[in-house]
């Protein structure tokens, strides 16, 4: 229930950034957000209503890939955001352009952090860059930076090359406020001790792109036979993987340390 609010109140704040100080100036936002916010600028159609149905077949996407859960909070996001993109007037702030690209952008950034941090994502090409991010070392603001690009080259096509600059610069302080506060790409080490290690390593492996290892040991107390399961992970996964493992065993006892290097290959071969 917390977490759902969390994902509302970001999405308010996503709308917020974009009524307030991105739509007014013809300014872009990353993602499919922007291109509904591109295609509701020349046409007829409401932003809001583009946002969701455009989101639609990445939200099957992400059903497969990243997990019930995350797509679960994703499409909480995606129908509030759609709604408030619908609510919120938009009407500029400022009369300032750089201001509104600045703001704008750190803004938006932060409710997509927020979101993220909270196991979901706010659809589009957020779920494409973390899922390009858990079978590789690119973070997921990196990613979403660089995919962006086509939407700045879209911008300027359509606008004008100086719209198309704060559009980029825009996206840039999303993509480093997203990167603030969902993760900084720290890796870590997690040990899952547990008496029932089969469900939860099969779900784990069908969830998370990461190799697990699992070592028997016994309890020095109990002398109770228990199962370790290691891997090492990004910082925003070990919440998805606390639900996994909560979900088969709320008695079961997880070390999480940070990790200073991995040598090796990181991501599991998932073909």
């Amino acid at each position: 229930m917390l977490k759902n609010l969390i994902v509302v109140v970001g999405s308010f704040i996503i709308a917020f950034a974009f009524n307030a100080f991105l739509v007014p100036h013809e300014i872009l936002s990353s993602g499919i957000s922007g291109i509904a916010i591109l295609v509701g600028l020349i046409t007829p159609f409401d932003t809001g209503i583009l946002n969701f149905v455009m989101n639609v077949p990445l939200l099957i996407l992400g059903y497969y890939k990243l997990g019930k859960q995350i797509t679960l909070n994703t499409l909480v996001c995606v129908l509030s955001l759609s709604v408030f993109l619908y609510v919120i007037p938009a009407e500029s702030i400022t009369d300032n352009i750089l201001l509104s690209a600045i703001f704008g952008g750190a803004i938006g950034g932060v409710g997509i952090g927020l979101i993220m941090k909270y196991s979901g994502t706010s659809g589009g090409m957020d779920i494409i860059a973390i899922i390009i991010s858990r079978s590789s070392n690119f973070s997921v603001g990196l990613l979403l930076t660089g995919m962006n690009s086509v939407i700045v080259l879209i911008s300027g096509m359509i606008f004008n090359w100086e719209i198309a600059l704060y559009t980029l610069l825009s996206i840039y302080l999303t993509g480093k406020a997203i990167d603030t506060i969902y993760t900084n790409h720290e890796k870590i080490t997690m040990q899952i001790i547990t008496t029932v290690a089969e469900p939860i390593r099969q779900e784990l492996l069908a969830s998370i792109y990461r190799g697990v290892t699992v070592t028997e040991g016994y309890g020095g107390y109990t002398l109770e036979k228990k199962y370790i399961l290691m891997m090492v992970v990004t910082r925003y996964e070990t919440a998805q993987i606390k639900q996994i493992v909560r979900k088969h065993d709320e008695q079961a006892f997880i070390n999480i340390t940070q990790t200073i290097e991995v040598d090796g290959n990181f991501a599991r071969n998932i073909h």
